[in-house]
């Protein structure tokens, strides 16, 4: 009996060790699973007016890019949030001149405290939209047509 109870010690923490490493092996990182909720939201998310408040400086130990600081109103309610955009390049280097600026904000209407300016398929702020829809719609680039020759 001793050794049955022995076995099935062994085989239930090898268990949990096994289900252990597949959840490390799986497990997904920061900046993949804030891409998600992004898209998330855009996908279900629904439009309202806001502001960007001011654009708060990376800390330690923190996310490496720049962070606006926004507010917006659902249902009479003022929320305040922060979205990193050190994932789009365009909004990232604009970032500094945004404070004040009004913007849509798109959220989650089963829960208003999850929203985001932008994501990688739609954005919020009014001057940088047109300039990422021609960005998604411009041809690569080509290199100059060799000169044509004259008689």
């Amino acid at each position: 009996m001793g050794i049955g109870v022995a076995g099935a010690a062994t085989i239930a923490l090898a268990g949990v060790a096994g289900w252990k490493a597949v959840r490390r092996w799986r497990r997904e990182n920061p900046d993949e699973i804030e891409r998600l909720r992004r898209n998330e939201v855009n996908a279900c998310g629904r439009i309202g007016f806001g502001r960007i408040l001011e654009l708060a400086e990376p800390v330690p130990d923190g996310p490496a890019g720049p962070i606006l600081l926004y507010e917006y109103e659902v249902a009479g309610v003022t929320y305040e949030a922060a979205q990193n955009v050190s994932a789009m390049a365009e909004i990232a280097a604009a970032a500094p001149f945004l404070p004040g600026q009004t913007t849509s904000v798109k959220y989650d209407p089963k829960q208003p405290t999850n929203s985001i300016l932008a994501c990688e398929a739609w954005c919020g702020i009014p001057d940088l939209e047109p300039q990422r829809k021609a960005a998604a719609e411009r041809p690569e680039e080509t290199p100059n047509p060799p000169a044509e020759k004259t008689p």
